[in-house]
């Protein structure tokens, strides 16, 4: 009698013979502690990747300087944006450092030479005086509408509160007359005095939500979808949204999710609010993030300060 010897069955999420199995496993990590959004942003930069190398396995001993540098141009001739790249290429060097931590890969700095910093993008914000156009706007016969401009000054007038957070700010967060929550973004604890123009928004709302834990009708508990889904479709329709907002209202400036945000910190520098409130009020880490953030929105205003200047120089 023959005995065969059995193999015991390997967990493919424990077993990591490769960058590619190592990161699926990281990608499961995420999606299991609920850090959906994360894990989203990991699997599109391992397809990336993987369309790249043109193949479904990618080894540890395969992400060489050389192919990674070479990923850098394909990227680029996709045309890509240098922030977008280097996002893909910070995501995959986490995964490749944190496998040199468990002995799994070699310590060959395959990203040393792309680039992974941070392009300073320009921040756009609208004059306060829009704000006061949005809210006195006639949209009683476009209800689409309505309700994204109502997100949008809810966002403006919750300090530039992110649309993700309105998306999942719960009634039990409402606590003595104030939104007590905790920013999707950064994990930080905000909490934020309930004035009567914010009451008066969830109020008109307040018949949607009867049956739902959320205090928006942003997310519905009886869609079939899940959640997170349910936000992301909801985050494309609003930006759409804000697009018509802006033509009906001949915006130099398009409104996006961002520019409510944008917007209250401009607002809020302009009428001397000390750095330290303003920073505290959007619920940055620290000062300094602050004045990159309000830097990157001074450009706009020095590019109009500039061109006022030089309209009596052009050519007639």
């Amino acid at each position: 009698m023959v005995t065969k010897n059995i193999q015991p069955e390997v967990d493919v999420l424990t077993f990591t013979p490769s960058f590619s199995s190592f990161m699926e496993r990281e990608i499961f990590n995420l999606s299991t502690n609920k850090r959906l959004g994360t894990a989203k942003n990991y699997r599109s930069a391992k397809k990336s990747l993987h369309d790249f190398f043109n193949k479904d396995e990618i080894l540890f001993s395969e992400l060489t300087p050389q192919q990674i540098s070479e990923y850098e141009r394909w990227l680029e001739k996709k045309e890509l944006s240098r922030n977008t790249i280097s996002f893909y290429m910070r995501i995959l060097r986490s995964v490749y450092n944190k496998a040199v931590e468990q002995q799994l890969a070699s310590e060959n700095f395959p990203f040393y030479n792309v680039y992974t910093g941070i392009d300073r993008t320009r921040k756009r914000a609208i004059d306060v005086n829009i704000i006061k156009q949005l809210q006195n706007l006639d949209l009683t016969k476009k209800p689409c509408l309505a309700y994204a401009r109502d997100l949008f000054i809810f966002s403006f007038y919750t300090r530039g509160m992110a649309f993700i957070d309105m998306a999942f700010l719960k009634k039990r967060e409402v606590r003595e007359g104030r939104l007590q929550y905790i920013r999707h973004k950064t994990g930080k604890t905000m909490s934020i005095k309930i004035e009567p123009c914010m009451q008066e928004i969830i109020k008109r709302y307040a018949y949607k939500t009867i049956q739902s834990k959320y205090l928006l009708p942003i997310i519905r508990p009886y869609k079939p979808k899940d959640e997170y889904t349910q936000y992301q479709n909801a985050l494309s329709y609003y930006n759409k949204q804000l697009k018509k907002l802006s033509k009906l209202l001949r915006l130099k400036t398009s409104l996006s999710s961002y520019v409510s945000r944008h917007t209250w910190a401009t607002t809020a520098r302009n009428k001397n609010i000390p750095l330290s409130v303003i920073s505290a009020g959007m619920g940055h880490s620290s000062e300094v993030i602050t004045e990159i953030y309000l830097a990157s929105l001074d450009t706009s205003l020095v590019d109009d300060a500039n061109g006022k200047i030089l309209q009596e120089f052009l050519w007639r």
